[in-house]
């Protein structure tokens, strides 16, 4: 099979209003990137004005990357650390206390290698409520992170992942169940 890269780039992938949106995101992401660490609610504020769907008490850092925040839903209490990437080409949901450690890459976009013209391709991304995504780790397009789970700094996620375990690795593997004292849903005795 022949690459056709023009073929590629004269595809349409994006709609003339999600274009525009896209300019207007990136014309003001500076007041996003240097508004104050301790500025939560402006970045909050800025995200949701972009059709992030965000939860209450959440922390996102000045410096993290977001690519179409529109298509970000985000849990109460969660947080994402410095210089992570959300590549949110497709939708990416974050659960409720979700950590996402610094320098984690989650992609939600890819392109179809079994083509030609190598078509833009945009799975989403799911993690669980009380995960935690540990340094410098990616996640894969497609993947779901299960409730509860840890990944291991520098893991590759490349497949689903169950709940309440920990993984490490490239590739992600498990290496051990992982019982926590996790809010339970329904009435309790």
């Amino acid at each position: 099979m022949k690459l056709d890269i023009m073929l590629n780039r004269k595809a349409h992938k994006w709609s003339f209003g999600e274009l525009l949106a896209r300019l207007l995101w990136d014309a003001l992401h500076p007041l996003f990137r240097f508004s104050p660490r301790v500025f939560w609610g402006w970045r909050i504020w800025m995200l949701r004005a972009f059709g992030a769907k965000i939860g209450r008490h959440v922390h996102i850092y000045p410096s993290v990357r977001i690519v179409i925040p529109w298509n970000l839903n985000i849990g109460d209490q969660t947080a994402v650390g410095d210089r992570a990437i959300l590549y949110a080409l497709g939708l990416i949901t974050l659960g409720d206390r979700v950590t996402i450690s610094q320098g984690v890459h989650i992609c939600a976009g890819s392109h179809d290698y079994s083509r030609a013209d190598r078509p833009l391709l945009k799975p989403p991304v799911t993690v669980g409520d009380d995960t935690w995504i540990a340094a410098d780790a990616f996640i894969g397009p497609g993947v779901t992170v299960g409730r509860g789970t840890i990944v291991g700094a520098r893991s590759v996620v490349m497949k689903d992942i169950g709940d309440q375990v920990i993984v490490a690795g490239n590739p992600a593997r498990v290496i051990k169940p992982f019982v926590s004292s996790l809010p339970t849903s329904g009435n309790q005795a």
